[in-house]
C-alpha cells in the first residue's frame, strides 16, 4: 500500500486515509469480490452472510456491519475485586461474577492487518458484565456464557493506531478511544505493548507461543455485546469473531504483563486486576463489527 494520503470526511472531521486502500477504494462498501482477489484478504466467504446495509447512526446514515478480513489477537482474562469493578461501572451495569468476590477483566491486543478501516492496532480493556436484565445465578448465567461462547462487557479503554479508527470509535460509537503506538507480534513466541503518548512503555506482554489450532471457517464462533452509553442512551454492538487459528490456556505461568505507569497500567491496577485465569492467543480470525442499537427502557 502506497505510503501517500488523502483526506476524507467523517462525522465532520476530516480524516487523512491511504491512498488506494480499503477506505479509499470502497468508502465502507466493499465489493467482496474483488476483496476476494486480494490474497492478503484470504477467504471472505463468512462476510457474504452479512450484506451491508446503510444504517442510521448519530453521525448520519452509514454502511455496517464493518468487516475485519484478516486479524489477530491476544487476550488476558484477569481476576478482580467486585467492589474494584462496580466503583468503575455506570449504574445499572453489574459485574458478572466468576469466583466469590471477584469478577473478571479482559486485556486484549488486537492487529487488523486487513479491514474497511485500513490496517490498524488496538488495545482493549474491559470488563465482563451480567446481560442486562440478567437474574438469578452468576455461576449459571456465566457457564451459560462459556457453553454459547457469548459475553457482555463493558469497555473502559479502547485505544488505536490510526486517526480514522479514532474518529469512527469517538463519534459513531463514543468509545473511549485515544491515539497510541501499539505492537503485537505472533511469531515464535507472543509480545505484545502499547506506549503512553510520550512514546514510553505502559504496558509490555510476552509468552511462550502455545500450540496453535487450525480450523474449518465458521466451526468456532464467538459472539461479544458491547454495552456503553451513546448520548445518554445505552445502546449494545455485537462483534461476532470467527476464529480460525488459535489457543487457549488456562492459568498460564508464563506470561509476563510488566506494567510502566502509564494510563493502561493505572486503569488495571485500580480495577485490582492481577491474577491471570486464561491466554487466548488467535493468528487468524475474522470479525464483523455491528454499529450500536439501543437497548429500550435498559
Amino acid at each position: 500500500m502506497t505510503t501517500d494520503t488523502t483526506m476524507v470526511e467523517f462525522g465532520g472531521t476530516e480524516v487523512a486515509i491511504p491512498v488506494g486502500g480499503y477506505y479509499d477504494r470502497f468508502h465502507r462498501q466493499p465489493d467482496l469480490d474483488a476483496v476476494a482477489r486480494d490474497p492478503a484478504a484470504g477467504n471472505v466467504d463468512f462476510f457474504r452472510r452479512f450484506p451491508k446495509q446503510k444504517v442510521p447512526s448519530r453521525i448520519g446514515p452509514v454502511w455496517a456491519p464493518n468487516f475485519y478480513y484478516r486479524a489477530s489477537s491476544v487476550q488476558l482474562l484477569m481476576l478482580a475485586p467486585l467492589n474494584r469493578l462496580r466503583a468503575m461501572l455506570p449504574v445499572p451495569l453489574e459485574p458478572l461474577r466468576a469466583l466469590p468476590g471477584h469478577g473478571l477483566v479482559a486485556l486484549t491486543f488486537f492487529s487488523y492487518a486487513v479491514c474497511d478501516n485500513d490496517p490498524y492496532g488496538e488495545v482493549s480493556v474491559a470488563i465482563v458484565i451480567r446481560r442486562p436484565g440478567g437474574r438469578g445465578s452468576n455461576m449459571r448465567e456465566l457457564l451459560e456464557s462459556m457453553r454459547r461462547r457469548s459475553f457482555f462487557v463493558h469497555v473502559l479503554a479502547l485505544p488505536v493506531t490510526t486517526e480514522i479508527a479514532r474518529v469512527r470509535g469517538v463519534q459513531g460509537y463514543q468509545l473511549p478511544k485515544w491515539l497510541a503506538d501499539i505492537g503485537l507480534e505472533i511469531g515464535v513466541d507472543v509480545r505484545a505493548s502499547i506506549a503512553t503518548g510520550e512514546g514510553t512503555p505502559d504496558l509490555v506482554l510476552t509468552a511462550p507461543l502455545p500450540k496453535l489450532e487450525t480450523v474449518p471457517s465458521q466451526s468456532s464462533m464467538d459472539t461479544n455485546m458491547m454495552v456503553h452509553l451513546i448520548d445518554g442512551r445505552w445502546h449494545q454492538s455485537r462483534v461476532l469473531s470467527n476464529m480460525l487459528t488459535f489457543a487457549r490456556r488456562l492459568f498460564p505461568r508464563d506470561v509476563t504483563l510488566s506494567r510502566h505507569g502509564g494510563p493502561l497500567s493505572a486503569l488495571l491496577d485500580g480495577l485490582g486486576a492481577r491474577t491471570m485465569l486464561r491466554l487466548d492467543v488467535v493468528k487468524d480470525a475474522q470479525f464483523v463489527l455491528n454499529m450500536p442499537t439501543p437497548m429500550g427502557a435498559y
